[in-house]
């Protein structure tokens, strides 16, 4: 009795297909920039008036008391000094006569009062009186008007956009093994015998 051949058999090997990827994340750049600012303060108007002040030298009671005052003021000194030299001259009067009178009198007063006719009329002193402050000085200072108007600040401001840069990434695919099917057939058996 022959024996029982078993029945041949095909080996299939089979090799699956890899994809490759070969992938870089792409990068993204923000940049902010600070926003531009700028300020400017303009100097504050400052506006000063001084008049000029007035100097009042007054020097009339001075020039009075030289005698050399205004003829006002002469005649206003003559008149008010026209009383006492009247008594003056009548207490004179009234002296020269009793001194004539007086036959006591062992002089001759008649030849002294012709020898003194000259300086018998009293000079009126026209000069006012002397002090030491004759001279009046007045000063009048001038308004110092101080205007000050302050100018604002100017600000001007500018926000910057932000500045954005992308590189995108790279993406590669490839095949890194290709499908496959192999097929074995089996060995051949001699039939024989």
């Amino acid at each position: 009795m022959r024996g029982i051949v078993p029945a041949p058999q095909i080996q299939i090997q089979q090799t699956y297909a890899q994809l490759g990827i070969d992938a870089d994340i792409g990068t993204q750049h923000i940049e902010q920039p600070r926003p531009t600012f700028e300020m400017q303060q303009p100097r504050a108007q400052l506006e000063i008036e001084s008049p000029e002040g007035r100097l009042e030298i007054d020097s009339s009671k001075a020039w009075d008391a030289l005698g050399l005052g205004g003829h006002l003021n002469v005649m206003n000194n003559i008149y008010s000094m026209a009383p006492q030299v009247a008594l003056q001259g009548l207490a004179r009067i009234v002296d020269e006569g009793n001194r004539m009178a007086d036959l006591t009198n062992p002089g001759n007063p008649f030849a002294e009062f012709a020898q003194d006719w000259r300086r018998t009329f009293e000079e009126f002193d026209f000069r006012g009186p002397a002090a030491y402050n004759n001279v009046s000085v007045t000063f009048t200072p001038g308004d110092l008007s101080i205007r000050a108007s302050a100018s604002p600040v100017e600000i001007h401001s500018e926000v910057n956009p932000p500045i954005l840069s992308y590189d995108r990434g790279k993406l590669d695919l490839y095949m890194q093994q290709y499908n496959s099917v192999k097929f074995t057939p089996p060995p051949l058996v001699s039939l024989q015998g």
